[in-house]
């Protein structure tokens, strides 16, 4: 079984369009009907983000710590508790390619570091959006690391133990430790995620905040 875990706080808003992505990715006929199991983590979610994913068929799992590495984890030992090979991690603002899981597994490595794409440059400048691209490496072998497009072997996340209780950069912090390890690590543009760019970020330096800072350089 394959799990996929999607962290929310308070994201009614585009939970509904990143679990149809999810879907779509989950039916894709290279997993050969494979299980999937989506998990959506409601981090102190007040608003109707549970409603909504359980009426798409995702499971849902309350907690309440306001910490992205906590939600992460927990999505992670729920799935792994129900039997998941592999884990693909993406967030509540992101739409995932349709191919994102089958494209993970056929790189048969214990990790992959895939790219993002923002679907919407509203109120950034052309500038802005040129520095942005400019520093962002869309090849193979890049060395990103998003918590919205990542996967790991199940056996390689126990290994390095898993998420830390960091409300930023927990993704980071996890590929070090696989790298640390030794673990194949594979760093591709072949697996995609489309998503926001919005400022209101949920982790107080993730991707928000550096679209963020685009503003004020």
């Amino acid at each position: 079984m394959i799990g996929a875990v999607v962290p929310a706080h308070n994201e009614e808003a585009l939970i509904g369009r990143a679990l149809r992505a999810l879907g779509v990715a989950a039916a894709h006929p290279d997993l050969q009907g494979e299980e999937v199991h989506i998990l959506v983590v409601l981090d102190a979610c007040r608003d109707r983000t549970a409603h909504i994913a359980s009426s798409l068929g995702a499971q849902c799992l309350a907690v309440e710590a306001r910490n992205v590495g906590f939600a992460r984890a927990a999505g992670a030992q729920a799935l792994i508790e129900q039997g998941a090979r592999w884990l693909a991690f993406t967030d509540a603002d992101s739409m995932v390619a349709p191919c994102w899981l089958s494209r993970q597994l056929a790189l048969r490595t214990e990790a992959v570091c895939g790219v993002v794409e923002v679907d919407d440059w509203t109120g950034f400048t052309a500038q802005e959006r040129t520095a942005y691209e400019l520093g962002y490496c869309d090849v193979e072998g890049h060395r990103h690391i998003h918590g919205a497009n990542l996967g790991v072997s199940a056996s390689a996340y126990q290994q390095a133990g898993g998420f830390a209780q960091l409300r930023s950069r927990e993704d980071v912090d996890l590929v070090q430790r696989l790298h640390a390890l030794g673990l194949r690590i594979a760093w591709t543009n072949t697996v995609r995620v489309v998503t926001s760019a919005r400022q209101d970020g949920r982790a107080p330096d993730g991707f928000s905040a550096h679209m963020g800072r685009l503003r004020t350089a």
